[in-house]
């Protein structure tokens, strides 16, 4: 029996005063995303956070199209965009490009922004749309029962308390208490280790936006902040160290002048560091009331800087489906289907992070040359190049759906115009709610106007199409009739009484 099913010791006292419908546990990017998406729904949700303050430091520093799309439809992707560096491709060996600039999105590009930026602005949402957040609280173990978890916690004066919910989503990284305390298996292997990192300002810029080189040596990655500052990642395929050996910056101008042939003047670092990457994932995203989320379900390379961007796309996957079905217009079925839906996705990152992260530390010569003529091959096939750009970006990211849907169905929906305000998708979409697009459909939809947003196609004979919250396809079809549209409505939206309200 697992480890959350063992304890009877929640009573029923407390099985029937809910401290929370949802604790959320780890208030990084994930968490954040998830709180702000369960409050601004009407979610009573807590969010709890080990760590007393913000911080100014981050290993993540990209932002994927995709997940620019999920920030768009809360309103938050203009105001990054005016803070970081966009780029439009990368090369990460030979002649390769993985050219993000033919993606039909409106971020068509990866945004080099820190981790710290993006969860500010996550903040400012979560608290502005009232959820309670908890700092300097640690969570040590949990138990849950039919009816919801408690959750132990330890807060900063050391004192002890026990919390409860009807859900519990553990968004607490890659040592995930919560995971831990379910006895969940996390199998994978180490990926890479003796990784250094380092924040440093440089004399003269490198010649591209990111900039890779490998070799003999090992490698080195460059991207900028925006702000004059420089995120370094380096190897050092001859010097491999334990994660707590001291890195220095003539460590770093080391490994930099022998993979590009110049340190590019860099000094006054503000953080050095030295970690491993393991590539694991956990068998189950959901777990009775307890879900996983972002490196607590999956961790990776950092190659691609796929690792926030999909737990990110996690949270607007379940965000909406919890929502659902605490509101009570969506049955329990649904929440299964978030580990129907990500698990695939993070299987998928898992495989292209460890093929790019394999293709830059091979130390076969023969390999590597043979991966530069193939890079020359590759240049030339625009298929393969666009496939690649859609699978790291998320662009490419679908959902099955059932047999015999329409082929919308499940599949990303783009911003597509709108003939009234709001005029984009997306822009719809940040009411939190569905958004059914398609000729004439206000009145059919009127009895769900608490949950449904309805909107007309600016041009051209599309169908009709349902879309989820977190962007996708619910249902859609060509030419339906009224009554085809009420089954759809149904289904996906629950019943409602006359006069509009849900139905018992």
């Amino acid at each position: 029996m697992d480890t959350a099913d063992r304890s009877p010791s929640a009573s029923p006292e407390r099985r029937g005063a809910p401290d929370a419908d949802v604790l959320v546990i780890g208030a990084g990017p994930t968490g954040l995303l998830l709180a702000g998406d369960l409050a601004r729904a009407g979610v009573d949700v807590t969010l709890l956070e080990r760590r007393d303050h913000e911080s100014n430091l981050s290993r993540a520093f990209s932002l994927h199209a995709r997940t620019l799309e999920q920030l768009d439809a809360r309103g938050l992707a203009d105001e990054l965009l005016r803070i970081g560096t966009p780029t439009r491709a990368l090369h990460p060996f030979g002649r390769l490009s993985i050219d993000f600039s033919r993606l039909r999105t409106r971020f068509p590009f990866i945004l080099t922004i820190p981790q710290w930026q993006v969860e500010r602005s996550l903040l400012r949402r979560t608290e502005e749309a009232g959820a309670t957040i908890l700092r300097g609280v640690r969570v040590t173990g949990l138990r849950q029962d039919p009816e919801g978890v408690d959750v132990d916690v330890r807060h900063p004066d050391g004192t002890t308390a026990v919390l409860r919910a009807r859900y519990v989503v553990g968004a607490d990284g890659a040592g995930s208490t919560v995971r831990q305390s379910l006895g969940m298996p996390f199998p994978g292997k180490s990926a890479i280790s003796s990784v250094m990192l380092a924040d440093v300002l440089l004399d003269h810029a490198p010649d591209e936006v990111f900039n890779f080189s490998s070799n003999d040596e090992g490698f080195t990655f460059f991207a900028p902040f925006g702000d004059g500052w420089y995120r370094i990642i380096g190897w050092d395929r001859h010097r491999q160290l334990p994660d707590d050996a001291p890195v220095t910056l003539e460590d770093v101008r080391d490994i930099t002048e022998r993979t590009i042939g110049d340190d590019l003047g860099m000094h006054d670092a503000r953080w050095l560091s030295r970690f491993h990457s393991d590539e694991r994932q956990v068998p189950r995203y959901r777990q009775g009331r307890v879900f996983l989320a972002g490196d607590a379900a999956h961790i990776h390379s950092p190659a691609g800087g796929m690792g926030m961007n999909t737990g990110m796309q996690d949270a607007a996957n379940l965000g909406w489906k919890l929502a659902a079905v605490l509101k009570g217009w969506a049955g329990d079925a649904l929440l299964d289907s978030y580990h129907a839906e990500r698990h695939p996705v993070g299987r998928m990152v898992l495989h292209v992070s460890h093929a790019l992260l394999s293709a830059v530390t091979t130390g076969s010569a023969l390999v590597r040359a043979l991966r530069a003529a193939l890079a020359t091959v590759v240049h030339a096939l625009v298929v393969v190049e666009a496939h690649a750009s859609r699978g790291i970006s998320g662009i490419g990211i679908a959902y099955r759906a059932p047999r015999g849907s329409h082929p919308l169905a499940g599949r990303r929906i783009p911003d597509l115009r709108l003939s009234e305000k709001p005029a984009r998708l997306y822009e719809a979409l940040r009411e939190g709610k569905f958004v059914l697009v398609g000729r004439d459909v206000a009145a059919v939809a009127a009895p769900w106007a608490e949950r449904v947003v309805t909107a007309s196609p600016a041009a051209g004979l599309r169908p009709t199409v349902l879309v989820r919250p977190d962007g996708y396809a619910a249902w859609a079809a060509e030419d339906p009739d009224p009554e085809d549209v009420r089954r759809a409505l149904t289904r996906w939206l629950g019943t409602v009484a006359r006069g509009g309200r849900q139905g018992p």
